[in-house]
């Protein structure tokens, strides 16, 4: 018997579209984001959308972009190897204090976060970065400093970033860590964040190098921001060798952050537990070769997760939104991913226009977390309804565990 069709499908001169978004708000701008990106000459079969897609930099947000000899440094974006960490720990909620305030603070002392309000000579440092890196962030780095030395010979602007200050720091935005309760009560440390100031840069000077070099070979494209590397060209090898190495230091950014953070759980709580069962760590802002449909080709997922048959994963909603532990279904048609989020409906500009802070309140209740006029852009209303999200991508993945946050750490 056949399946009933679980997606929409648009086919606007380009390749097919196939869209995981029933229920789920489409900002007509991402559909026409939508629409230039599959007039791309080397996409492979289709684009995959997820159900919290929404507009980006030249390809939106919440899409697979699967390519044959060819990549696009801005589908990838600026914050190389985003992407999220849990950990499952033996504690309980009744093994948690009452009140905490004490936990919150211990999580912001231990990993540095959000940045300081001046800038320019004589400013104080990045309060999102190390002073003076310890012993973990030290062996944290290993080898990933030969790999960026060699980076920096090639594409020696990219020297002077905040690459080792910045490994195993939080940053700002979006990016978050959390202590959360499962169905059971059991305790999760959750965390978000990629590649901070050093993958930042290398996306921003791979994206200008491949906007030159469609100007060198006056190449016309829908949209500036979808300007791409063709395999052969100069800086196409180039540039796999530093998004790789980006998205490894995210992997590694992660990993000390989740130390850090089970740490700061250890001083709050007495109690003895272990904190590395069923640990997840994946990105959801990355390139990677995967054979598809019988083929070897380059999948972009930008603000999409790999979904594989039985692979874990880590769908968030907002910072007063459930968020989920999922196992992948190995759907083909989505080229194996699955959504990162919630996805917003509306800019940080206009949240912090249309909300106050006693929405924020409101909208936050029984969370520990900032509750200011600074995180109103991250406020839940401003993103999409996480269980329509869930619902539309249901052929996806599956749900092992649904995550309640009591506690929320943003910079």
């Amino acid at each position: 018997m056949m399946q009933p069709m679980t997606h929409n499908i648009i086919q606007d001169g380009g390749t097919p579209i196939r869209l995981w978004t029933k229920g789920v708000p489409v900002d007509p701008k991402a559909h026409d984001q939508l629409i230039k990106a599959s007039k791309m000459p080397f996409i492979y079969k289709w684009l995959a959308v997820m159900p919290d897609v929404h507009v980006g930099i030249g390809a939106t947000i919440g899409t697979v972009l699967p390519t044959k000899e060819a990549f696009i440094p801005a589908a990838v974006g600026v914050d190389i190897g985003c992407g999220m960490m849990a950990v499952q720990t033996t504690l309980t909620a009744d093994d948690l204090p009452d009140n905490l305030h004490g936990l919150r603070t211990e999580l912001e002392k231990a990993i540095p976060h959000g940045r300081s309000k001046t800038r320019g000579r004589g400013s104080r440092r990045d309060v999102g970065a190390w002073a003076n890196p310890d012993d973990t962030v030290m062996n944290g780095w290993g080898t990933l400093v030969d790999d960026f030395n060699y980076i920096t010979q090639k594409h020696p602007k990219l020297k002077n970033t905040n690459n080792l200050k910045h490994l195993g720091t939080l940053g700002t935005g979006n990016h978050f860590v959390e202590v959360c309760l499962d169905e059971t009560n059991q305790v999760w440390i959750m965390l978000h964040s990629g590649s901070r100031g050093v993958g930042n840069a290398i996306g921003r000077y791979f994206i200008e190098l491949a906007r030159e070099d469609m100007r060198k070979w006056f190449i016309n494209l829908p949209d500036k921001d979808l300007a791409y590397f063709a395999e052969g060209t100069e800086h196409f090898e180039d540039y796999w060798f530093a998004v790789g190495w980006a998205q490894r230091f995210a992997f590694k950014n992660r990993e000390i952050m989740m130390e850090k953070a089970i740490k700061a759980l250890r001083q709050i709580v007495t109690k003895p537990f272990d904190a590395a069962v069923k640990a997840v760590n994946c990105h959801h802002n990355y390139v990677a070769k995967e054979e598809h449909y019988g083929e070897e080709v380059f999948v972009t997922r930008k603000g999409a997760v790999r979904a594989s048959v039985g692979e874990y994963g880590i769908i968030p909603g907002s910072m007063g939104a459930k968020s989920f532990i999922v196992k992948g279904k190995g759907n083909e048609e989505s080229f194996c991913s699955c959504s990162h989020g919630a996805g917003r409906v509306m800019s940080r500009t206009e949240a912090k226009k249309v909300f106050t802070i006693d929405d924020q309140i409101a909208q936050t209740k029984g969370v520990e977390c900032r509750k200011d006029a600074d995180v109103i852009d991250e406020i839940p209303a401003a993103y999409k309804n996480i269980e329509d999200v869930m619902s539309a991508q249901s052929d996806l993945v599956e749900v092992v565990h649904t995550l309640r946050q009591v506690v929320c750490v943003k910079g």
